[in-house]
């Protein structure tokens, strides 16, 4: 396996964790209380806004690097092929 393909299978599965966590994160917000037994914000959910706009950012950061990534990928092989 190429180091690209690697880099590409780890940031995707990064990014599907951190995206369904935000997703987990919208439609059960304590369970961040439930796991660690802390509630820094006292239950005003502000917290968790932090979490899930945090946890999109990094979907969306790794999900716009793949793309990135497979088409400099692809167009690098085309450039190949030509020559």
């Amino acid at each position: 396996m190429r180091s690209s393909s690697k880099r590409t299978t780890v940031e995707s599965a990064l990014g599907l964790a951190a995206g369904l966590l935000a997703l987990v994160t919208v439609v059960w917000p304590d369970w961040i209380e439930l796991l660690t037994g802390i509630d820094p914000d006292h239950h005003n959910g502000s917290i968790e806004l932090f979490v899930v706009v945090a946890l999109f950012t990094i979907a969306a950061s790794l999900g716009a690097d793949i793309y990135r990534l497979r088409r400099l990928t692809a167009s690098t092989a085309a450039r190949g092929a030509t020559r």
